[in-house]
């Protein structure tokens, strides 16, 4: 839902260095048996820092450093649970709107994805606010003309309304440019010396059987700003390439995988080949190659 603009410095994309972001994941279900009506979570850098629910109708840290926002807001913690609960009103009438216009029953999920990016060497910072019904866009404000976009025709109402509301498009714009930011700032130096360190992922191949493509994993990596590619001879190559997407460990961490074809490879060629992971922060790439004998395999014996 971001898009990112790449500069390259000693071979890793380093825009990504200085790039930060706050995000906050609203979620109102209906007729979802033993799940919250109502969910709450906040990220910075995709690492969440705020958990909050209909049920424990409380918002609470997920970050031991979120503890020290209240040195400087002392109230913080009490003032969030009251956002908590005054969206939680908020949605459970919004998800019913939503109903309404689609005529729908049963069970439906509504989402809003709000928060900005800032980058801290150039200070430039976007705002973004989508909202989602049942997994696909309903309304998206446009981040740079500050205009509301309706990809459904159910939302169409919502949004003359909410474009003739010149106040509330202001503080809008003001809390996404200006606001969030401010925040976001904050978050960052609290958490510096947990988000700002460098976690070198373990390495591992793993091929189904011998004419399946050969997957590089790498996890327990930190942060999630990485590149992984393969090469051969030294130079980077694409054809019979898969990269897959960064994802969550549980304790933290990311893990990521690439793949490549080579089965029509000559097992004295394979030296040839490197998989390469390159993590943001960190000057050196972790090299390895698809050696047979390193390589994980669900082939019975």
């Amino acid at each position: 839902m971001t898009t990112l603009i790449f500069l390259l410095l000693s071979g890793i994309p380093a825009a990504l260095t200085v790039t930060h972001s706050l995000k906050y994941f609203y979620t109102a279900s209906s007729g979802v048996p033993s799940f919250p009506s109502y969910v709450s979570v906040g990220f910075v850098n995709d690492v969440q820092i705020s958990y909050c629910d209909s049920n424990i109708n409380k918002n609470i840290p997920k970050q031991d450093w979120m503890n020290n926002v209240s040195s400087e807001h002392p109230n913080y913690w009490e003032e969030e649970t009251l956002t908590c609960r005054e969206k939680q009103k908020i949605f459970k009438k919004n998800i019913n709107i939503a109903k309404q216009r689609f005529n729908h029953t049963g069970v439906h999920v509504f989402q809003q994805m709000y928060g900005c990016e800032w980058d801290d060497e150039t200070g430039e910072v976007r705002g973004y606010d989508q909202i989602g019904y049942d997994g696909e866009d309903l309304i998206i404000l446009d981040p740079w003309t500050h205009q509301w976009i309706a990809p459904k025709p159910q939302a169409d109402i919502t949004i003359q309304k909410w474009d003739h509301d010149r106040n509330a498009l202001e503080l809008e714009k003001s809390y996404l440019t200006q606001t969030c930011a401010e925040w976001l700032q904050k978050y960052v130096n609290y958490g510096r010396s947990s988000m700002m360190r460098t976690d070198l992922p373990s390495v591992s191949f793993l091929q189904k059987s011998p004419s399946s493509v050969v997957s590089c994993l790498a996890t327990g990596f930190y942060p999630n700003r990485a590149e992984m590619f393969w090469r051969k001879d030294g130079k980077e190559i694409h054809d019979g390439v898969d990269k897959g997407e960064i994802l969550p460990n549980n304790d933290g961490t990311f893990q990521m995988s690439v793949y490549i074809n080579l089965s029509s490879v000559p097992p004295e060629d394979w030296p040839k080949y490197e998989c390469v992971f390159q993590l943001s922060g960190v000057n050196a790439d972790v090299i390895h190659r698809p050696e047979k004998r390193r390589i994980l395999t669900n082939k019975c014996k």
